[in-house]
């Protein structure tokens, strides 16, 4: 890329004041800073796509697998991006933490360079880290076999929406749990899932329950919460619980403490409940997006996605997937897709 094409300014959206209470948008600010220059061992990139995540609402929390996210830094966030200068050819897409904003300068082992066989959107969510964190926390933690109940949270989420569909594949009954009955409808109609529960009914427990009439096998749990703990009391002996996430908790200033009657579950009826992180299986990735991108192309896998524009709709984009207004894997597109 010349001198003369390479960017000089780029916008950002800093987390300008810590949240109190839910997530609003006077929490956020915009700045215009200059681009910086890519040295030795380091490349340029222009991001294409952003993920929105819940989980960015906790890293406001405290530190977790990352560190906190402080007042007036640039918001956190995986992006799919273009290398524009730098270490790698000007045109690789790689991936990375570039956080909202335009551009972003990162050490070249900070980003990982993408095998793109799809469209470059995939690779933000069923080809990235949610199909990943989906196909290693069901398959190696939850072990589900033909014959089967798995249930899954959040089912109609970037994560939860794959867990189903690859409990399908392995030939269990599947039940989803969300917050609406449309994104329910969704699930059974599109995606084939067997039965589906509004965790908002009144009659939650009984529908459940209703909905799983030989108990539970195995639970992936994205919420936590209340909805966690009528699972467990639906649980089978030996049933397997994969922990990914605990959106019910994410936004607010005091999350809820526990575990209450966690332990006497897991003890009488011998519950394996494990957390996990995807980074845990880097040796296994190469042959999990294999897999994955198999499914995506055959149709075997249904891509959810919601893609919106602009760089400064990020902060609504998150705040809305909090209050669960999204359906699949939410993106904001920064920059133009190359494709």
């Amino acid at each position: 890329m010349t001198a003369a094409s390479t960017p000089t300014t780029n916008r950002q959206i800093l987390l300008s004041q810590m949240p109190t209470g839910t997530l609003t948008e006077d929490c956020f600010s915009q700045a215009t800073v200059d681009v910086v220059a890519p040295g030795p061992g380091e490349v340029l990139c222009r991001t294409i796509y952003l993920s929105i995540d819940p989980a960015a609402r906790a890293w406001m929390q405290a530190a977790t697998y990352r560190s906190q996210l402080d007042a007036g830094q640039v918001m956190s966030g995986f992006t799919v991006a273009e290398v524009v200068a730098g270490d790698l050819p000007t045109g690789t897409i790689v991936g990375g933490d570039g956080g909202w904003q335009q551009y972003f300068t990162r050490a070249t082992s900070e980003v990982q360079v993408l095998d793109i066989r799809a469209a470059l959107s995939h690779y933000a969510g069923p080809l990235g880290i949610n199909g990943l964190t989906a196909y290693f926390g069901l398959l190696d933690i939850g072990k589900p076999v033909a014959g089967e109940t798995v249930v899954v949270s959040a089912a109609a989420g970037a994560t939860g929406n794959i867990v189903g569909q690859i409990a399908k594949h392995v030939g269990a009954r599947v039940i989803g749990i969300t917050g609406s009955d449309d994104k329910n409808d969704l699930l059974r109609e599109r995606l084939g899932f067997d039965a589906t529960v509004n965790h908002r009914s009144e009659t939650f427990r009984a529908d459940l329950k209703a909905a799983c009439p030989d108990g539970i096998d195995v639970y992936f749990d994205n919420v936590g919460g209340p909805v966690l703990e009528a699972v467990l009391s639906r649980a089978n002996l030996h049933a397997r619980i994969a922990c990914c996430g605990v959106v019910s908790q994410y936004d607010t200033t005091s999350p809820a403490g526990g575990p209450r009657g966690v332990p006497g579950h897991l003890v009488t009826k011998r519950i394996r409940m494990e957390g996990f992180l995807v980074h845990d299986y880097e040796d296994q990735k190469a042959d999990a997006l294999d897999k994955l991108h198999e499914w995506v192309t055959s149709g075997e896998l249904v891509v959810l996605e919601e893609i919106i524009d602009g760089l400064d709709s990020a902060p609504a984009a998150l705040i809305g997937q909090l209050a669960g207004s999204n359906v699949g894997k939410l993106m904001v597109r920064v920059g133009a897709d190359p494709a």
